[in-house]
């Protein structure tokens, strides 16, 4: 079975609670419920994890090589400032969905550099919560070979 890590950066924990009119009220909870949920129905085995921590992030992504296919990742303000998540997505060879919940380029200057971006296969903002179901199934798509459908 396709196996999928679905990772969360700094403050998504607070999810529901923190800036509800940006982040909208869905908990990360429920995110991690609903990818589960989704993944079950679409053949894929779905992990998540979630870390305030750039340093527990970097060992996940390198922890995910060899067992996981793929990586979505939302890395939260760490997106546009970690060289560090780059350069650990960029060693483990694996295909990596950056996601975010709001659409990071109609928001605030500093939110428009994306270190993730040169490294991952796709980017996915603005969609909210049902983000994390796009990026399962373009993951999903890629891994199978039918990226252009």
């Amino acid at each position: 079975m396709t196996s999928i890590l679905v990772l969360n950066g700094p403050n998504l924990n607070l999810l529901g609670q923190r800036q509800p009119e940006v982040y909208g009220s869905t908990t990360l909870a429920d995110i991690e419920a609903a990818c589960t949920a989704h993944g079950d129905a679409s053949g894929l085995s779905v992990s998540c994890f979630q870390s305030n921590h750039e340093g527990a992030l970097v060992d996940a992504i390198h922890a995910a090589k060899g067992v996981r296919d793929g990586i979505i990742l939302n890395a939260g303000a760490y997106t546009h400032t970690s060289v560090a998540l780059m350069d650990a997505i960029a060693s483990v060879e694996l295909p990596v969905v950056e996601l975010h919940l709001s659409n990071i380029h109609a928001r605030e200057a500093f939110r428009h550099k994306s270190y993730i971006a040169p490294v991952a296969i796709g980017q996915i903002c603005g969609f909210g919560a049902h983000g994390y179901i796009l990026a399962l199934d373009a993951l999903r798509q890629h891994l199978l070979g039918r990226t252009s459908e």
